[in-house]
């Protein structure tokens, strides 16, 4: 199974800069969005052989995210079931027989740190939620997650030591949370693969230089790695400040 996710940072510019050619290209079996920055009713998405979810943010032109998938799921479920934080569009939970399949964009701790203890509460949340659903079957979530978890995975960890994204508190937060029973993708097949990023600023020519960061993932239930089977970053894809990231998994409907 191919497994896509990509923050598009607003769907509806980068259905401007070429995403349904990307879209169409990556065929993934689900393909799953963050940051659509969408309400309902503002863009019609034409894709044949989909089944397609969306939630979003109560706030106009923020956050927001979207589910397309080739199979249709038993259940849906919008956000985790805190009303704290349900109003930003950021949890999508699909239930299938065999697993659930969330897209999650986490919130941004932004400038200086001023929401950190608003996404330190989101963290704990999010954990209960998806260690819940883990007691039951297993989970594969994906999306920006806002965290470059290592060193490794952002060009100047250094300079960036206790910015949004790269705290001690957030990197803590993740720590604990693969500690609790699940899998990055990608560090599991590429534990030491450096230079390769899925955010780049809009400045400083960043994604020229490939100044960047890897805040993009796909977590997965431990009790599954023996079915996994690759996981990339294609960042040649452009039409937003990320670039998607894949997951190829055996799993059942």
């Amino acid at each position: 199974m191919k497994l896509i996710s990509w923050n598009v940072n607003g769907l509806r510019a980068a259905v401007t800069h070429g995403f349904m050619d990307s879209f169409n290209d990556l065929n993934a079996d689900i393909f799953c969005l963050q940051e659509t920055k969408l309400q309902a009713g503002q863009i019609e998405m034409d894709l044949p052989g989909y089944h397609q979810y969306w939630n979003y943010a109560d706030k106009k032109g923020y956050s927001g995210t979207a589910i397309f998938t080739k199979i249709k799921p038993l259940n849906v479920t919008y956000g985790i079931g805190v009303d704290e934080h349900d109003h930003e569009g950021r949890v999508i939970t699909l239930e299938y027989k065999d697993f659930y399949m969330i897209t999650c964009y986490t919130p941004n701790s932004q400038a200086k740190l001023k929401r950190l203890e608003y996404r330190m509460s989101w963290e704990d949340a999010f954990q209960a939620y998806i260690n819940k659903l883990n007691e039951t079957k297993p989970v594969v979530f994906c999306g920006d997650l806002n965290v470059a978890h290592n060193p490794i995975d952002l060009k100047n960890d250094k300079t960036n030591h206790k910015n949004a994204g790269f705290s001690d508190e957030e990197r803590a937060k993740f720590s604990e949370l693969l500690a609790s029973g699940f899998t990055d993708t990608f560090r599991y097949f590429y534990p030491d693969q450096s230079d390769i990023y899925s955010w780049w600023s809009y400045r400083f020519h960043a994604r020229d230089n490939n100044s960047g960061w890897r805040i993009d993932y796909f977590i997965t239930s431990k009790s599954i790695d023996d079915r996994l089977q690759d996981a990339k970053i294609h960042n040649e894809i452009f039409g937003s400040d990320h670039c998607p990231v894949e997951l190829d998994v055996d799993l059942k409907g």
